[in-house]
């Protein structure tokens, strides 16, 4: 967008098309702002009723990775003529009964006619400006925390391809229909600067967006990456979504491989994540502290590597 026309300079945009974070950001005075957002996608799972709760939980992430609160709602749907009203109810459904569990109101929306169904939210939250993550927020010797496991993205994939087995499917769909909301609340009680949340361009790209965005490196450890525990089946068989090869062309040439693994295993650093978790960079007197709380919320939190001077991203 940056390069389409120069954005107009206006003060109260915190964060808006200069950026890569998660959500645009408009202050309103010193301790509101208001987070804007919007996302939406054709489906991921066969469930209809699953789709929609995954869309909308993806939709609310990009308030949540900013540190806000969300708290209205408009729903975004394209929608096939020939597809039975039930389908359509259920997907809707899923996407109302999501956001009622992040106490969030949905007021009203658009639906459209299209050849394949396309879901997700417009969503808008409150965030205070002063205590607000954003992906230019890392320093050096932060611990990198994830609050999901990866490998959604091939999964899904499987499934498409009449590949994946049940048990696994319901283990994806457990996590992606999962909400941020916990992990966003725990780094705004332990006031947090950086964090993401990992989505289509994968843990290495979100990853390098940070990165770039706070002028660190990340040191990643392959054997603390959390997985589900389908992941690497899947990936033996190839079954990695396009996207995953563009991220591998985007951002290949920013990370640098200390150690040897199989292809399979590095392209699930590329798999893209539908309503992936948080990555957040929690100062290293902290993390004790973090890590118990965490536990305390019942909350996942993994951690994977840490903030370095330098540039891109280093495996180990």
């Amino acid at each position: 967008m940056q390069g389409l026309f120069k954005p107009v300079d206006y003060p109260e945009l915190l964060v808006g098309l200069d950026g890569p974070d998660d959500a645009a950001v408009w202050r309103l005075d010193d301790e509101r702002a208001l987070v804007a957002t919007t996302d939406f996608f054709t489906p991921v799972v066969d469930d209809a009723y699953d789709y929609g709760a995954i869309a909308a939980a993806n939709s609310l992430s990009d308030v949540y990775a900013m540190g806000g609160k969300p708290f209205l709602a408009l729903n975004v749907a394209a929608m096939p003529d020939n597809l039975p009203v039930e389908i359509t109810s259920e997907i809707l459904r899923g996407g109302a009964e999501k956001t009622l569990e992040a106490g969030v109101v949905i007021a009203g929306g658009h639906t459209i006619n299209d050849k394949e169904p396309k879901y997700g939210l417009v969503v808008i939250g409150f965030v205070d400006p002063r205590h607000m993550l954003t992906k230019s927020g890392l320093r050096p010797d932060d611990a990198l925390v994830l609050t999901k496991p990866i490998g959604f993205g091939v999964t899904t994939t499987a499934l498409k391809q009449e590949r994946a087995e049940d048990p696994d499917v319901n283990e994806v769909v457990g996590w992606m229909s999962r909400l941020n909301k916990s992990a966003s609340e725990l780094a705004v009680e332990f006031n947090l600067r950086g964090g993401t949340d990992v989505t289509g361009y994968s843990l290495l790209g979100h990853g390098l967006e940070m990165a770039e965005a706070s002028a660190v490196s990340l040191q990643l450890e392959y054997e603390k990456i959390p997985f589900v525990s389908c992941a690497h089946k899947y990936a033996a068989m190839g079954a990695f979504p396009g996207g995953a090869f563009d991220n591998l062309r985007y951002y290949s040439a920013s990370v640098n491989w200390k150690r040897h693994l199989d292809e399979a295993s590095q392209m699930l650093l590329y798999d893209p994540q539908t309503s992936g978790g948080l990555l957040l960079g929690v100062p290293q007197d902290e993390l004790s502290a973090f890590l118990k709380r965490a536990d305390e919320l019942n909350q996942s939190a993994w951690v994977i590597g840490k903030v370095k001077s330098g540039k891109g991203i280093e495996l180990v």
